[in-house]
């Protein structure tokens, strides 16, 4: 081949690996956007422009918070509704115990009523005061005074402190 075929092909050639070399660079045949530049807008159009944009932004603003409470008073609708359920359940429980110690007082009351006075009297002299006092005053009178009579003086003397202190209308009724 001589220099002349050479070159022919050469040009020949060219043209297409030329587009081909185009096609590989990436943003070769890209468009260029004119840039477009702005006035510099005066302090009245800014003004203008966020007085226009205002009511739109305070109205977003207020949807989004409307939103937000919402959805808290809907946490604390649910809380509630647990609490609800909780309290009722405490209720119930509660109930139960009452209850149950009402039917027990009865029963353990009624358990020394049937004691004779000086076996009732020894047992009542190991409990604790208090308790023993308040099975003391649910007692008959007569029969209390019996049992008191058969417990050791200051077994007795105590108890008869508390059970004149639970009458006493100075006393405050706050236990606490």
């Amino acid at each position: 081949m001589t220099n002349t075929t050479l070159s022919l092909l050469a040009r020949r050639l060219a043209l297409p690996l030329a587009g081909l070399v185009m096609m590989a660079i990436p943003g070769a045949f890209a468009e260029e956007r004119p840039v477009i530049m702005t006035t510099k807008a005066s302090a009245d159009e800014i003004r203008e422009f966020c007085t226009n944009i205002a009511d739109a932004a305070r109205d977003q603003r207020y949807l989004l918070q409307k939103q937000e409470l919402e959805k808290l008073q809907k946490d604390v609708d649910e809380r509630i509704k647990t609490l609800e359920m909780r309290r009722a359940e405490y209720q119930d429980w509660l109930k139960r115990r009452n209850d149950f110690l009402k039917s027990t007082e009865k029963d353990l009351v009624d358990i020394y009523r049937k004691m004779k006075p000086d076996a009732a009297a020894a047992q009542l002299a190991e409990l604790d005061p208090e308790i023993a006092s308040a099975i003391v005053m649910k007692l008959p009178p007569r029969q209390s005074s019996t049992i008191l009579g058969e417990m050791p003086a200051d077994k007795a003397a105590a108890l008869t402190r508390i059970l004149v202190s639970a009458t006493d209308p100075n006393t405050s009724k706050d236990p606490s």
